[in-house]
């Protein structure tokens, strides 16, 4: 990380992982979790839904959903929580293209947000295909 001064007080610019920047090993994987919490928090509020409900949703007991919203996803894997986005109505697409230097990296890009209509949500709720 740089380090640079900012009215005499010595600042350091992040990475853009605050995973890697405080050196918790496994920092991408963490940063991709995160990123998936965060939007299905954001989905659980935008569906009005209460954390029984969501759990039920999502086939994850409420004690566990709580512990994600308080940041607990250690003990949860990707796999999981990208099942959870999907049983909240979103799709999931994974893109793998060459990378730039001799090893790859991971990266979550989240499309603009709207809530999924009630027909599609519907329809994707138990399904892995439409």
């Amino acid at each position: 990380m740089k380090k640079r001064m900012i009215d005499g007080v010595e600042v350091e610019m992040s990475s853009g992982n605050v995973f890697a920047d405080i050196g918790l090993p496994g920092a991408d994987k963490l940063k991709i979790k995160s990123g998936l919490v965060i939007e299905i928090t954001r989905a659980v509020r935008n569906l009005g839904l209460s954390q029984e409900e969501a759990g039920r949703r999502m086939g994850l007991p409420q004690s566990k959903l709580s512990g994600l919203f308080r940041g607990d996803f250690s003990n949860v894997s990707e796999r999981k929580l990208m099942d959870c986005l999907n049983r909240l109505g979103y799709d999931i697409e994974i893109k793998v293209k060459p990378a730039a230097k001799s090893v790859g990296h991971l990266m979550l890009a989240i499309a603009c947000h709207r809530e999924p209509e009630p027909a599609r949500r519907q329809r994707h709720l138990y399904s892995e295909k439409p």
